[in-house]
This record gives structure tokens, sequence and C-alpha cells, in this order.
């Protein structure tokens, strides 16, 4: 998926993630049917939102979280771990240029999704895959690949971080001051680190769409010293839109059999538009119930409020 492709999926209402963020999946809901149709971790199919897959999130560290036709490949991924690991640590560090720490193997269709975490800076969280011979049952460590674009835009996702760090503290700040004023959770970091990609904390997950971005990422490839003075030059240079970069805030009601409270959204939608001091880029806020499904990882439901597309936020 181009970028130009994914502002156009952003503008009509459709979270953009691959693997990550709102819970590693991307959620277009069909409300006739009750199903939503999923692209989770390089996958797409259609879901029952079936309540016996919903727990609280407080409760969700990211296990249950699986892919379609992943059971037999989850066990030999798990008999084969150690050397799975070594794999995917030597991709990302000799294509990447970038140490990571792996968090969770989730078997799929001839092979297994590897969520990892970056050390150190640029921070993020991504996903390669592993083939697995499933009639054999022997793990191919040769042929470690990812997603066109989607370790790429992890990437980019922390070196913004990087480039705008005041500012970025400045968000955890709002976030911060959100999560005490009001009775809303976030998820749990287990979960963050098992499920996710991009940017991403407990509250929120950052996109990017802006070609810039493409020349960070060879810049850093090059250079892993660049130091976050270069980066920003960069990106003010650039002069790129807002709508080049999209934060997400992503949070929850924090009791259990609590619909999301419109007044609750509404104040601190507000509170968004009207902050100084935040990172350049589109915000936009999702409020769920306290349930997240366990499987797929997402607290998008019907009745999650979300009225990004009708007024959205750019922060210049």
């Amino acid at each position: 998926m181009h970028r130009n492709e994914k502002v156009l999926a952003f503008g009509l209402g459709i979270t953009v993630l691959l693997g990550g963020c709102n819970m590693g999946t991307d959620n277009v809901k069909n409300k006739e049917t009750g199903t939503e149709t999923v692209a989770q971790a390089g996958e797409e199919q259609e879901i029952s939102m079936n309540t016996e897959n919903l727990v609280s999130v407080q409760d969700y560290n990211g296990e249950g979280y699986a892919l379609r036709n992943g059971e037999e490949t989850d066990k030999i991924a798990e008999d084969n771990r150690e050397e799975i690991e070594v794999a995917v640590k030597k991709f990302f560090r000799e294509k990447y240029k970038t140490e990571v720490i792996v968090h969770n193997l989730v078997g799929a269709v001839d092979g297994v999704s590897v969520f990892v975490e970056s050390v150190g800076e640029p921070h993020f969280h991504a996903f390669a895959i592993v083939p697995i011979d499933v009639g054999s049952k022997t793990v191919k460590t040769d042929g470690v690949w990812s997603q066109e674009g989607q370790i790429e835009d992890s990437i980019s996702s922390g070196l913004y971080a990087m480039a705008y760090e005041k500012e970025m503290k400045n968000l955890d700040d709002f976030v911060n001051q959100v999560i005490k004023d009001y009775p809303i959770v976030g998820k749990n970091i287990e979960a963050v680190n098992n499920t996710d990609s991009n940017y991403s904390t407990p509250y929120y997950y950052i996109s990017v769409f802006d070609d810039v971005f493409d020349d960070l990422n060879s810049m850093y490839f090059e250079n892993q010293k660049i130091s976050k003075v270069e980066l920003r030059s960069i990106l003010d240079e650039s002069k790129f839109e807002p709508e080049g970069v999209n934060i997400t805030l992503n949070l929850f009601m924090k009791e259990a059999n609590t619909e999301p409270d419109e007044k609750v959204y509404d104040e601190i939608y507000e509170k968004i538009k009207t902050a100084d001091g935040l990172p350049r880029g589109s915000y936009a806020f999702m409020l769920n119930d306290n349930l997240i499904n366990k499987k797929y990882g997402t607290g998008s439901k019907s009745n999650t409020l979300d009225k990004n597309v009708l007024s959205q936020i750019l922060k210049e």
C-alpha cells in the first residue's frame, strides 16, 4: 500500500495500521452483518465480534492473539523459538540496521509472525514473518521477510518521535493528565509489545504517510547515529502537511459494563483541539468500552465513539 493510498483510507474514516496500533489490526465494520473485515498482520479476513473473545482491557496482555489457520504453525514455532529469534534479530540488524527484542510469536498459514520492539531509538514496534513448512515441520530461518513498507513505516514513526522529542513529551503529559481526569484507561504495555506496530504506547500510536519519511529512513540506514536535530531540520525544511502524520488516541472506559461516554469523548476531543505544543500532524480520538477482542487485539466495536471523520484535528 502506497502512502497516498493510506492517506485516502484514513480520510474515509478507516484506521490505518498494519499489524499494529489499534491492537494490530485494520478494521472496517459492516453494520448490517455485525462483522468486521480485518487486515491483521498481513491477512484480510471477516470476523464476528463473538462475545466469548471479549475480555477487560485491564486483563489483556496479548495472550490469545491469533491469526487464521495458525494453530499448527504456532506449535512448530514455539518448538523452534530460539532459532526463530536469532534469525529475526539478524534480519532486522542486517536489513534495517536495528537491534530488536522479540516479544511474541503468532502462527499463521505457512509461517509465523514475529512481533518485535526496537532497542533504543528510533523506538518502534513491528513484525517479521518466518516461513514454516508444515509438512516437514521445518522453520525456514533463511527466508525471513516482511510485508511491503510495514517495517519502513514503523521506523519512520520512530524517527518522527525522535525529531519531535519536546513535543512528544508534551503529548505524553497531555495524555497522562486526561487519564487522571477521566474514568478511562489505555492498554497494558504487554499488549502493545505483543500485538502492535509503529511508534505505539498504551494510549496512542503514530502512523506516517508523507514521502519525506523515506528520506529520513535512508539517512538512518546510512548513519544510525543521526541526531534528533538533523531529523527535525529535515522535517522542518520539508514543510510536510499535517495530514502526513496521524496520531490516534485509542482509549477505553475504565469500568466494566460501561458504554463509551459521549460527554467524556466530546470533552477530551475539545481538549485535543485546543492543546498547545503538540507534535505537528493530524489527530484522531477513539473511545471504546472496557472490552477488547483478545483474538484480534481490537477494542473497536459498533459502540466505539469515533467522530474524527466529521471534524479533523490538525496541528501545524
